[in-house]
């Protein structure tokens, strides 16, 4: 009883922390264009870029000061109140911006979300007792009034207090600098990222603090802390070249996704399989880091995807070699450990089954909460092909393993000449016209809440599903 009680107890801190990533994360992903553009431009016209220009430099400054965080406070109101709670989010935003004199990004994810949450009480409050025609006039004036007090409590307290929270962080940043200890922050990255916070602690943590270094240096080694590439890729070469079975075949095609398309929970089902295999990214990650600090190494922006081609990009000038070298040094130590612990631990006859470490990623992502998720069948029946025009695929960012599912569903479907759209969506932005939505089974539950009037097909791997198949079938002219 005991066990079972500190177990539950752990996936329940375990779910906890997965969904506070997920509110970090999803009001920055979202905006990763934005922070590329403004990546792009200082990489290019700050004193010390690819092409300096003082007067195309002026557009750095305004780009993170303003622009960034207000897109931030924006879409962290949007997700707890729709349209209002966007506005309301933005209004707040500016006075946490204008009561610090430094980028507020963490500020931005505080107030956006609090000022939302705010105006959506007050709305329930009213709902039903307004009179007929003043609607319009109770709405506008609520959200300017609510979100005029919110942006003065914002200016005279939220602000100083980030301002401080920030610099700490950051302080925290320079002594693990100074003292050569960021390389051993990758003990903890990686695992975490087999957890699925992969997104939180990029996006909801480093990419904050980096944005705010790199507008003081031009370049910042925290871009590269968790979407350095290198040790999912040694893992999965370690697979293809000495690996067995299904996990053998399917690892080249892992590697291009991977390597080239900057989706790194494609290796994780692989890491699960071999559970020992963490220590061979754990390695990876540390040589990797240890190499970009030594070397100087920094991005001028997010790579997002964590792609080597988003590396090469970000590189700001003279920049390149330590940064593909950094690369290089992590998938090395990657591979050789993974190969050691592949050739070294216990052979069995029984091919690697992929598909259950797929099951058991899902597992963990979402906390173990798979005997709770509703089925498909409860939502709409299997719709007659008639009635199918759109199809959806869904995950918790709407970027990632989404678009790969969207992606092989929709040549399979081309290949059999059946004519229906098919896109990939965050599982909290389903379309209302959406037909038939598919997800990880684990995320079934929270789609037929967004949408129940579709019908709901459950899968575990996006990459490969006998569901795919299944659907096409009954799609066929």
């Amino acid at each position: 009883m005991s066990n079972e009680t500190n177990t539950n107890a752990s996936k329940g801190i375990r779910v906890r922390v997965q969904q506070l990533g997920r509110l970090l994360s999803g009001m920055v992903m979202p905006n990763i264009g934005a922070f590329i553009a403004w990546g792009l431009i200082t990489a290019l016209f700050i004193p010390t870029g690819w092409f300096p220009n003082e007067k195309l430099g002026e557009l750095v400054g305004p780009m993170i000061t303003y622009l960034l965080p207000l897109l931030i406070g924006y879409t962290g109101g949007q997700m707890i109140h729709g349209k209002r709670g966007a506005v309301i989010g933005a209004v707040a935003t500016i006075g946490v911006i204008v009561g610090a004199d430094i980028p507020m990004f963490l500020g931005a994810m505080i107030v956006g979300p609090i000022a939302a949450w705010v105006l959506k009480q007050f709305d329930k409050l009213i709902d039903g007792k307004i009179k007929s025609g003043f609607e319009m006039l109770v709405n506008n004036f609520s959200l300017g009034i609510i979100g005029g007090a919110l942006t003065l409590v914002a200016y005279t307290g939220i602000g100083p207090l980030v301002q401080g929270i920030t610099r700490a962080l950051s302080a925290g940043v320079d002594v693990l600098v100074n003292a050569n200890l960021l390389p051993l922050v990758n003990i903890i990255i990686e695992p975490a990222k087999v957890l699925f916070l992969n997104n939180a602690i990029n996006h909801g943590i480093f990419s904050p603090i980096a944005s705010e270094e790199s507008a003081r240096l031009g370049q910042s080694v925290l871009y590269m802390l968790e979407s350095n590439p290198g040790p999912g890729l040694g893992i999965l070469l370690a697979y293809w070249f000495f690996g067995r079975g299904s996990a053998k075949s399917s690892a080249p095609g892992a590697v291009v996704i991977h390597f080239l398309g900057g989706i790194h929970e494609i290796y994780f089902p692989y890491v699960l399989m071999k559970p020992v295999l963490i220590l061979a990214a754990i390695a990876g990650g540390v040589a990797g880091t240890f190499t970009f600090q030594i070397l100087g190494a920094g991005l001028a922006g997010p790579a997002s995807p964590g792609s080597i081609l988003a590396y090469i990009a970000m590189a700001p000038k003279g920049g390149l070699i330590p940064v593909l070298a950094g690369v290089l040094v992590a998938t090395i130590v990657s591979f050789i450990v993974a190969v050691l612990l592949l050739k070294t631990g216990k052979q069995t006859e029984e091919e690697p089954n992929l598909e259950e470490a797929s099951a058991k990623m899902k597992e963990m992502k979402t906390g173990g909460m798979n005997d709770q998720v509703a089925p498909a069948s409860a939502a709409v029946a299997n719709l007659d092909k008639d009635n199918v025009n759109k199809i959806v695929f869904a995950c918790d960012a709407g970027m990632g393993s989404s678009a790969m599912g969207a992606s092989v569903l929709r040549k399979k479907l081309q290949q059999a000449g059946v004519n229906i759209t098919v896109v990939n969506s965050a599982v909290s932005e389903i379309p209302d016209d959406a037909d038939i939505v598919i997800t990880q089974k684990t995320l079934t539950e929270r789609a037929i809440a967004k949408n129940p009037n579709a019908e709901h097909i459950s899968i575990d791997n996006f990459l490969k599903s006998p569901r795919y198949d299944e659907l096409v079938e009954r799609l066929k002219d």
